[in-house]
């Protein structure tokens, strides 16, 4: 089974409200052969939310306490994704899955680049929050791009 980002399903869960929608991805779904899951839904963010970004490191980072994950605002919303993580992984063992495809550049799901943290819309290499855990208990996270490759 494969746990797969909702918004890549075409569930509008992105922070803006909308979707990432990729119709292989949508169609593994319909098929239940894959399982959707939102960290940031998971974590008690509502649709729409206000844009966050990893400042200070990475998922990895965030994990060790050395780096904070904050609204454009300001707000640390550090927690709210720890949770979301935590969340995102108890459902990874519950379905037993063997794959997680997980949304690019979001401070969650994240697999190989994320944002700076300076909300100037720069990327760099890194991991989200949700990736990082899930990496920590052995299992393989993918990009939509690197899933749809393969």
């Amino acid at each position: 089974m494969i746990l797969i980002s909702a918004c890549l399903a075409g569930l509008n869960v992105r922070y803006n409200g909308t979707n990432s929608l990729d119709e292989k991805i949508q169609k593994l779904v319909l098929e239940n052969k894959a399982v959707t899951v939102c960290p940031e839904l998971m974590g008690g963010f509502t649709t729409p939310r206000e844009p966050a970004e990893i400042v200070g490191g990475n998922g990895h980072d965030v994990l060790d306490g050395k780096a904070r994950v904050v609204e454009r605002s300001g707000r640390d919303v550090t927690e709210l994704y720890l949770k979301g993580a935590n969340a995102t992984l108890q459902k990874a063992r519950e379905i037993g899955a063997t794959k997680v495809v997980l949304k690019e550049y979001s401070p969650s799901c994240g697999s190989a680049m994320i944002y700076n943290g300076e909300f100037n819309g720069t990327k760099l290499v890194g991991v989200g929050v949700t990736t990082a855990l899930l990496q920590r208990h052995g299992i393989k996270v993918v990009s939509e791009e690197q899933f749809l490759t393969n």
